[in-house]
């Protein structure tokens, strides 16, 4: 027996409580969902089931990704870590994974070091995908089948071990499907017969991040949104499921969008629509019942939080923090961070662009590192959208400014973000607006040096680089 647990036992012994008593925790993530649920106010959709969620926890109006691409924010929900550190920069069917320090330093390996069940259903998509001891992974996940996720999900809850559990759901919905007959990436409005009330096409206007009211983005839109219905239903599915095994009470729930939209100027960016996503906690005895919450909260809390609520000793210095101060009260609590960071590296092993990106409850900058030198990826996921912003009726438009940005971005970019939540007005050469750029240079430069960013040195950017020439070969294999 560790010494762990034995800790562990003697806690629960001076406290009167059976370790299975321990808090399970039930870790649940969407693929490429930004803010589009009706609990976030998004107007085009209901989304009941997550609407409940967030009616009986926490709703951060504020919460961060590390890095709008799938593999590096994974990496961080597992470790605590911004990817400069976990060295997941890219994707890992694009052949990047982590840094061998990092291997094993996760947070199924300190869970079940403490005695924790260990589950996870759909992708992992962090490499070496070994390295992380899961007891419980049903081969060939269909996760876009809600039904069976939740039938999978049934399977673990009524384990007889009498062990606490941690169990990571990991929807496939909403990220595009490879149609088998077209080759083009689409969104499927109905999988397995859900929604059974699909959205009809070009019902939904084209994205305000975009500025495009075009048919092909009505129709993409749409049916992104129709994916997300589903979602909806097997969270609804998996949260009874929950509820049926008798865990509905003892189980702290996290959902997050792993990163916002598979769309350009979303996905890959350090854009709001890249970055910002939806982030609901419930956790019985702590958090209050239908809060929303003002704490800026990141991706790299979630495993300082479940480790508090496992009763699990750090065993590292994280760049997150435990949310319980945040649980209670709908104001920041008193020395909570000021200020909120992401970054990008690499999505496939091409396209090196890194960016760093920082915000406090109003502003916003962005550090484009390789400006002038670089290019960044300018279409993601088969979205067709960039075409309009050279159609000569969008000359002169704000959409078209922001889209010859997007692709040929200066070193500096400052939003508004009370003004201008899309980030279509650079204010970075606004003299009105030289304090509040200075301060956030500043603001980003001391986190940079706080998390030892490699990329604060020339060599990190050929280490970097290095890293992606090894990944383009890896993954051609």
């Amino acid at each position: 027996m560790t010494s762990r647990l034995l800790l562990l036992l003697a806690i629960g012994l001076l406290s009167g409580t059976p370790l299975a008593a321990r808090t399970n925790i039930l870790l649940i993530t969407a693929d490429d969902l930004g803010l589009q649920l009706s609990c976030y106010g998004d107007p085009y959709i209901q989304t009941p089931h997550l609407d409940a969620l967030a009616a009986g926890g926490v709703m951060y109006r504020t919460a961060y990704v590390t890095q709008a691409s799938c593999s590096s924010s994974r990496s961080s929900m597992f470790t605590g870590l911004f990817p400069h550190t976990t060295g997941q920069i890219g994707l890992a069917n694009g052949g990047f994974g982590l840094n061998p320090s990092q291997i094993g330093k996760n947070l199924p390996a300190y869970l079940k070091s403490a005695d924790y069940r260990t589950g996870i259903l759909g992708k992992l998509h962090v490499s070496p995908e070994t390295s992380f001891p899961f007891d419980f992974r049903p081969p060939k996940q269909d996760t876009r089948d809600v039904r069976d996720v939740a039938q999978n999900a049934f399977e673990f809850f009524h384990d007889e071990s009498n062990k606490p559990f941690f169990l990571m759901v990991n929807y496939a919905d909403p990220h595009v499907l490879k149609d088998k007959t077209t080759g083009k990436s689409i969104f499927p409005a109905q999988w397995k017969g859900l929604p059974t009330d699909p959205i009809a096409e070009d019902t939904v206007p084209g994205w305000d991040f975009q500025g495009f009211d075009e048919p092909i983005a009505r129709e993409r839109v749409s049916n992104f949104y129709n994916t997300i219905k589903r979602l909806d239903t097997g969270v609804g599915m998996l949260l009874e499921e929950l509820k049926k095994a008798g865990h509905q009470d003892d189980t702290l729930v996290i959902f997050l969008g792993d990163h916002g939209p598979p769309f350009n100027r979303g996905k890959t960016t350090c854009y709001e629509a890249g970055l910002r996503v939806p982030f609901l906690v419930r956790w019985p005895g702590v958090s209050a019942a239908g809060m929303e919450s003002a704490a800026m909260v990141s991706a790299t809390d979630i495993v300082p939080t479940i480790l508090d609520a496992a009763e699990v000793p750090f065993p590292r210095e994280f760049h997150g923090t435990s949310l319980r101060p945040t649980l209670t009260a709908a104001t920041s609590p008193k020395g909570w961070r000021n200020y909120l960071v992401g970054e990008f590296h690499y999505h496939g092993a091409s396209n090196f662009f890194p960016r760093r990106a920082i915000r406090d409850g109003r502003y916003k900058l962005i550090h484009n590192l390789l400006a002038g030198e670089a290019k960044p990826i300018n279409r993601i996921d088969g979205d067709p959208t960039g075409q309009f912003a050279t159609d000569p009726k969008y000359a002169g438009t704000s959409a078209a400014e922001a889209f010859e940005r997007f692709a040929n971005p200066p070193e500096w970019e400052l939003y508004d973000l009370q003004s201008d939540s899309i980030e279509f007005n650079n204010l970075a050469n606004d003299p009105a607006h030289a304090e509040k750029l200075a301060e956030l240079k500043g603001a980003l430069l001391k986190w940079r040096k706080e998390t030892q960013d490699p990329l604060l040195e020339s060599d990190g950017f050929d280490r970097f680089r290095a890293k992606g020439e090894a990944a383009a070969k890896r993954a051609a294999k």
